[in-house]
Order: structure tokens, then C-alpha cells, then sequence
């Protein structure tokens, strides 16, 4: 109970107006329900011809408010008895417990009117929450989170949230109401039986509560499990070409199938103990009236009971109906559980803590015309805090200058220039941008200073127009054209059969390596920064495609600060300055001649690409 009313603190105080008026519409369910089975006892007392007092009319202050307005009920009945006769008024009585119950449904369903909002609310409020958390954590997060399992996160975990606690939180507002409703008109009934059943119904809830104790860990297991088959199968689609050449449908169908299996073994554990619940709960209510109908009816027949038949049997009635409301409040607690779990994998997202923050008083990026300056200054790096990937990095790149970082595979490259845009941060040292550390800016601010395209070019399922303005909501045609035509990607798109309104399909899968990496290019073109960071941008392509991508790229860079990252030494050897870097560190550093002239490293990439 104590995680619920923190899930209630968090996600539905933006609705509290719709808690209140659904609060306010369940009493009235409340008080019309008991008032619609009030009816029963005159009309039993008439069919059985139980009730012969004679009333005489009271005046308020004669007895207490409760006893005036029962004793004047009989007697105005009374009247219209001995006016119309006992069958007409046995027909108005009828005709008052249908309006009764009229009302009744009427404002029970406007008690759910105003909670649906609220369930749907903060199932939409969590969705909007951990998108909006994703889009604001680091890469590094990522790096130890499956896709897939992040996927069923904001899929999976947040409908079992809506299947279990939001529609939990319904029954948390009605059933409770309805219950001290009934338990109130139980003991001004009879307070002596009404003891007797608070006795009982502890007991089975006591019992109710021991078999859904376990289901919180039990679920949480399920929705790790749930995570793991998403993920798979995201694996299997992404990676199918491989899939496919290496024969490995059997093993990958073998894998997916124990998934699936231990899934439904798990599945089936938590299904059965919440369907334990409601024959269970049905066996200890039952016995709890067949207890209480054997104490009462006991009472009568030896002619001790407090109450006469008649207002028994009401008494019954408004037992049997505190049964439900207490069955559906104890089932609440199985499906809380089962929510919670999923509540835990979802706070791992929400609850994740964000190392890159912005600066209280950030200071403001202004670059100059010929691009921004960049600086590393002793800049040592490591992603898990032991071994160091970056080592005493020092390395200063004046405006307008185009810099080359070259060095085998794991040498650092890509790390040194996602220091720059801070996806990570240093471990130590500093990198600055126009003379301020990186960690100064704000880091929209940093960011809008760099255009990126990297070895991978990434596109969304959407048209040539909006991958190109990504980013720049306020892009005009001409704009997003112009940028095109530098980029060399103009002529294709015009060749599709809508042109910039073509959709390019899941991340660009119906256009090449070469024209994927054009319009990747045509969006940073358009971005028009100061900055450009080119991460192996043309070492997955073709001759032909690696030239016009290079042409492009070439007219790009005019302007501005470059890092070019490069595996192909053909693309960098006008660069000013060519880096090389060896586990972790610069050990070479000059012009292409200078470097070839040395003899070393440089020399032998040289020597084996034949530059």
C-alpha cells in the first residue's frame, strides 16, 4: 500500500479535481444504494403483514432526526394505505426503489466519468515521462541497456500499469467509500451483529493477503523475461542478412522458443495465483454470511435479536453487498503487486541519474566567421572508471582549420570527438570550445555549434524533406533544396516519385549507402554550424558514391572548424594537420609529407593503404 500511495503522490495529483469529484459521486452511489434497499423492509413488513403499530405524525425535536423520519415514512405510508389500499401503495413503493436505482446507476457512472481521465491521464503522463528521460540521458546509458528491453519498458511495463494500478485506482477511491457506507448502516442496524462481522472479516483478509505476497517478484521476473524476447527479436530483425548467410535460423528459432518458454511457464505461475483470488475470495465471503445468517437467524427464532425479520434480511442484503466491494478491494492488492513490478522497471529509467548537467550560469557560445577554436588540454578518458581509453590528450585546433585523427581500430578516434559535443565527460583535463571548458555551456547551447555525420547514417522513417530539416522546425523548401544541391543529393530525391515528400522507409532502407550518407550530409548543411565532426563519413562507400560524398564534404567544410576522423588516409591528406593516434594517445602529429617523411606510424597506414 505504502508504494501505491507514492505512485499516487507522483502521477495523479495532476488529477486530484477528478479524484474529488468521483469521491463525491461514489458517496451518493453509496447513500442511494443503501437508500434503494431501505425500501425492502416496508415492503416485506407489508407483504408479510409484520408492521400493525399506529403512527401518529412527529415534529422534529419530538425524538432524534432518525426515529422522526422513520416513524413519519409509516405514517404517511399508513395513510395511503388506508386511503388507496396496501397494493397501490406496494406499487409506489416499487416505483420509488426504481427511481432509487435510477439515481443510483446515474451516479455511479458519472463516479467513473470523472476517473477515466485520470486512469488513461497517467498512463499517457508516463509514457510522456520516460520519452522525454531517454531523450535526456547520456549515450552511456545506453551502452548497458538492450534496446529491446527499454522497448518493453515503455510498451509492455506501462500497459501492465494500466491494467493494474490505475485501474486499481478506481477501486481504491469507490470500494472504501461503499464499504464505510454499508458498515455504518450495518451498525445502526444492529451493532451487536455487526461486532460479530468485523471479527470475520479480518480473518479473511488476513487470509487473502498471505497468497498475493509473492506476487510482486514473481511479476518482475515476468517483465525482465517479457524485455529479453523484445530484445531478441529486435536483434533478429536488425541482424537478419547475418541470420540468414550463417544458416542460423535453427539456433536463433531455438533461442527465441526457450524464451518464450520459460516466459509461459512464468506467466502461468502469476495467472494462477491472481485467479486464485476471486474463487477464493467468493469461498470466504460466502462463509462469512452463511456465519453471520446462522448467528442472526438464531437470534430471531430464540427471540433475543435486536432487530425482526424484516430489517434482518435487510441487514443480509447490506452484508452480501459489503462482500463484493471487500472481494474487489483484496483483488486491488494482487494487481497492485503486480503492477509495482513493472512500476521498479520503470523507474530504472525515470530514476536514472543524469551526469551531464547545464551550468548554473552558462556562458554564451560566439563564434567567429571563420568557425570556432578547440582545444584539449591534458584530456584523459576511461568509460569504466578503470582503463583509460584517452591519455594526456593535448590538442589545439584553430577556427577554420580542418584536423585529421587517424590510428587503427580502438585507438581512441571516435571517443576523442564525442568528448567535444559531451556525450561523455572527461575524467580529466578539459575540452574547450572558443576558449570556454565544454562544461560551461549549456548543452543545447554546445551542441547547436556542431553539425556530425558520421560512418552510419542515421535517417527516420520519414520524408527526404524532414530528415534534411531535422532539427530545424523552421526550414523553409528552398532552404532544405539548397542544402541538397550542396550535398549532392538534389538530382536522386527528384527522382523519386514525390520528391522531397518521399518517404525513405525505416532508417533509410530504400536508398543506398551513398545517398543515405547526401542526405545526412544535407542536413548538417542546412544546420549551417560552426563546427563539423566527421566521423569516417565515406568509409563504407563505393568509389563512385565515396566521390560525390567527398565533393560534397568538401563543400561542407568551407568555413569552418573541422575534426575528420578516417580510416581511408586518401580522404585526409589536404588536411592541416593530421593526428595520429596509438592506444589512447597522439604519438604523430603534422602534415601528410611531414608524417610520411618520419617513417612511423602514419607511415606504415600509409605503406598498407598505398597513399
Amino acid at each position: 500500500m505504502r508504494d501505491l500511495l507514492m505512485f499516487i503522490r507522483r502521477f495523479a495529483a495532476p488529477y486530484k479535481w477528478n479524484i474529488v469529484w468521483s469521491v463525491v459521486f461514489n458517496i451518493l452511489t453509496a447513500l442511494f444504494t443503501i437508500f434503494s434497499f431501505a425500501f425492502i423492509v416496508p415492503i416485506l413488513q407489508m407483504l408479510f403483514g409484520i408492521n400493525s403499530t399506529e403512527y401518529t405524525l412527529m415534529h422534529t425535536g419530538d425524538a432524534s432526526l432518525s426515529t422522526v423520519v422513520t416513524n413519519n415514512f409509516y405514517y404517511y405510508m399508513s395513510r395511503l394505505i388506508a386511503l388507496k389500499g396496501a397494493s397501490f401503495t406496494l406499487a409506489a413503493l416499487s416505483l420509488f426503489l426504481v427511481a432509487a436505482t435510477m439515481l443510483k446507476v446515474g451516479v455511479a457512472y458519472l463516479s467513473d466519468f470523472f476517473i477515466i481521465p485520470l486512469r488513461n491521464g497517467v498512463v499517457r503522463d508516463i509514457r510522456n515521462a520516460m520519452y522525454a528521460k531517454i531523450l535526456t540521458l547520456p549515450i552511456g546509458f545506453f551502452t548497458n541497456e538492450r534496446k529491446g528491453d527499454i522497448m518493453a519498458r515503455i510498451s509492455g511495463d506501462v500497459s501492465e500499469i494500466e491494467a493494474s494500478v490505475t485501474s486499481s485506482l478506481a477501486a481504491l477511491v469507490k470500494y472504501p467509500i461503499l464499504i464505510v457506507a454499508y458498515l455504518a448502516t450495518m451498525i445502526a442496524v444492529s451493532w451487536q451483529l455487526t461486532v460479530f462481522v468485523l471479527i470475520l472479516l479480518p480473518l479473511a483478509g488476513w487470509v487473502m493477503g498471505s497468497v498475493g505476497k509473492k506476487l510482486k517478484a514473481k511479476s518482475l521476473k515476468a517483465q525482465e523475461m517479457w524485455g529479453q524476447i523484445l530484445s531478441t527479436t529486435e536483434e533478429t530483425i536488425g541482424g537478419l542478412r547475418i541470420v540468414k548467410a550463417f544458416n542460423a535460423e535453427g539456433s536463433m528459432d531455438s533461442r527465441f522458443r526457450r524464451e518464450t518458454g520459460a516466459f509461459y511457464r512464468q506467466s502461468n505461475m502469476i495467472a494462477r495465483r491472481m485467479a486464485l483470488a476471486h474463487p477464493m475470495s467468493e469461498f470466504l465471503g460466502t462463509i462469512a454470511v452463511v456465519v453471520v445468517l446462522w448467528f442472526g437467524g438464531s437470534l430471531i427464532l430464540s427471540g433475543s435479536s435486536p432487530v425482526d425479520a424484516p430489517k434482518f434480511i435487510f441487514y443480509m442484503v447490506i452484508f452480501y453487498s459489503i462482500i463484493n466491494p471487500a472481494k474487489e478491494l483484496s483483488k486491488t492488492g494482487y494487481t497492485v503487486q503486480k503492477g509495482m513490478a513493472s512500476l521498479t522497471r520503470i523507474d530504472k529509467i525515470l530514476a536514472a541519474d543524469n551526469p551531464l548537467h547545464d551550468p548554473s550560469s552558462p556562458v554564451a557560445g560566439a563564434p567567429g566567421a571563420g568557425g570556432s577554436s578547440i582545444s584539449f588540454r591534458g584530456v584523459s578518458f576511461s568509460y569504466d572508471g578503470e582503463r583509460p581509453v584517452l591519455s594526456d590528450i593535448d590538442l589545439d585546433i584553430r577556427p577554420g582549420q580542418t584536423v585529421a585523427i587517424v590510428g587503427q581500430s580502438g585507438s581512441g578516434k571516435s571517443t576523442l570527438a564525442d568528448l567535444i559535443p559531451r556525450f561523455w565527460d572527461v575524467s580529466s583535463g578539459s575540452v574547450e570550445v572558443d576558449g570556454h571548458d565544454v562544461r560551461d555551456y549549456r548543452l543545447r547551447d554546445l551542441r547547436s555549434l556542431m553539425g556530425n555525420v558520421s560512418q552510419e547514417a542515421i535517417l527516420f522513417n520519414d520524408t527526404f524533406f524532414n530528415n534534411i530539416a531535422f532539427g530545424m522546425p523552421g526550414a523553409t523548401r528552398e532552404e532544405v533544396e539548397r542544402a541538397a544541391r550542396i550535398a549532392n543529393a538534389h538530382d536522386f530525391i527528384m527522382e523519386t516519385p514525390q520528391g522531397y515528400d518521399t518517404v525513405v522507409g525505416d532508417r533509410g532502407c530504400r536508398l543506398s549507402g551513398g545517398q543515405r550518407q547526401r542526405v545526412s550530409i544535407a542536413r548538417a548543411v542546412l544546420k549551417n554550424p560552426p563546427i563539423l565532426i566527421l566521423d569516417e563519413a565515406t568509409s563504407a562507400l563505393d568509389t563512385e558514391s565515396e566521390r560525390l560524398v567527398q565533393e560534397a564534404l568538401e563543400r561542407l567544410m568551407k568555413g569552418r572548424t573541422t575534426l575528420v576522423i578516417a580510416h581511408r588516409l586518401s580522404t585526409i591528406v589536404n588536411a592541416d594537420v593530421i593526428c595520429v593516434m596509438h592506444e589512447g594517445r597522439i604519438v604523430e602529429r603534422g602534415s601528410h609529407a611531414g608524417l610520411i617523411a618520419l617513417r612511423g606510424h602514419y607511415s606504415r597506414l600509409a605503406d598498407m593503404q598505398q597513399v
